[in-house]
């Protein structure tokens, strides 16, 4: 548990809430299928979230604040709708209470296009969210959520914390969706990731939930991420997973584990001075030295390895071996000349293209003022593209 003096501790009422970001229902991936034909990728993460729902249920918090990206997409699957449907019902329930807001994944793009959550709104369930690119506040036994949602420019963020009104009588939590300006060396390039002022994270709040970057981070004395309930990435590997648990009385906030897909690391085989032969039962060696979880997510780097070495070796023969028990081997190869993993290994969700756009601009050897117009309207249209697809996503 980790106290945070600026939390104020001398209101009557006391609360407690439990802050979740980053669920991306409807995330699939690998494309391995159950016996129904669903990605399995995407299934677990609809079971895993219940679960977790279940869970949360149990620790019978006053209010349960979810910090963005509960869908992956702006038109969710209908399994999706039905996997939030199932879980709003089972907290309502429990007269367990939700804040929400929607982040850059399940926030639509222009303000033409519907919104998911206006869906959700006609549910029974107790929801207070945001999602109509402006701020809201909702008013909860004795505590005053300000919500943000993610917005449209980066400029709308300021615009909407300007109208907040600090209850002096209530407790007050801000709960909005974006990178904090102190990490912004940890962007997840996606689609409207905007940056949040650090003067947003301020002390006049007891608390402050944060979505949109995976890890649990504290940021602020009163300011967190609590990171995703899922591993989405190889990159996320050694993050913590789960939820927090404020005590706004007791001014404490503490780490959850929530049930969620396991991922792991088998560890690093040096190649250099190793054939493919050595390097493949090395492999085998490795991967049968321990029992991985059912449907584990394991990741295994070969170090050193030279790009004749790799083509020698017979991946196939070595991913068949895992059999069935794992969902997913990740073979992570860092190239002897320069130790960088392999463009193969990199996530297309990770690469950031305006980015390599503009070093290829660069590269051609164009004069000056090509290169500014090519560069500038090529970044333009990429940027463009980017909405357009994130827009147009839909159910399979």
């Amino acid at each position: 548990m980790i106290n945070h003096p600026a939390f104020n501790g001398s209101r009557e009422k006391t609360m407690r809430i439990i802050h979740i970001a980053d669920t991306h229902l409807g995330f699939a991936a690998f494309n391995v299928l159950d016996a129904d034909g669903m990605n399995l990728r995407e299934k677990l993460i609809y079971e895993y979230f219940l679960q977790a729902i279940d869970q949360i249920i149990q620790s019978k918090p006053d209010v349960l604040v979810h910090a963005g990206d509960l869908f992956d997409q702006v038109r969710p699957k209908t399994r999706s709708y039905i996997t939030v449907l199932e879980a709003l019902e089972r907290l309502k329930n429990a007269g367990i209470p939700v804040v929400a807001i929607a982040g850059n994944h399940s926030m639509s793009k222009t303000r033409y296009t519907v919104s998911p959550f206006s869906v959700l709104e006609y549910y029974g369930a107790e929801l207070h969210a945001a999602y109509r690119y402006r701020y809201v506040r909702a008013e909860l036994g004795g505590a005053v959520f300000h919500l943000i949602p993610n917005m449209l420019r980066a400029e709308d963020y300021r615009r909407a914390f300007d109208q907040i009104e600090i209850s002096g009588e209530s407790r007050n939590i801000l709960v909005t969706h974006g990178l904090a300006s102190t990490l912004r060396d940890r962007r997840l390039r996606t689609v409207a990731e905007h940056e949040i002022d650090s003067t947003m994270l301020s002390d006049q709040f007891d608390y402050i939930a944060l979505g949109h970057f995976h890890a649990q981070q504290q940021v602020a004395d009163n300011a967190w991420y609590s990171g995703s309930l899922e591993y989405f990435s190889y990159g996320e590997l050694h993050d913590q997973k789960g939820a927090l648990q404020i005590d706004l009385d007791r001014r404490t906030v503490s780490c959850i584990s929530l049930p969620h897909t396991p991922m792991m690391d088998a560890g690093t085989i040096d190649c250099q001075i190793k054939t493919p032969r050595e390097i493949m039962l090395d492999m085998k060696e490795v991967l049968s030295a321990q029992v991985y979880p059912e449907k584990a997510m394991v990741q295994l780097t070969l170090e050193n390895i030279s790009r004749e070495k790799s083509r020698g070796i017979d991946y196939r023969t070595i991913l068949a071996g895992t059999g069935e028990s794992l969902l997913h081997l990740h073979l992570r190869k860092k190239l002897l000349e320069d130790e960088s993993p392999l463009p193969d290994q990199q996530g297309l969700d990770e690469i950031d293209y305006v980015k390599e756009f503009r070093g290829f601009v660069t590269r051609k050897g164009f004069s000056p003022r090509e290169t500014a117009f090519v560069a500038s309207t090529g970044e333009q249209i990429l940027q463009e593209v980017a909405l357009m697809q994130g827009e147009q996503t839909d159910a399979p």
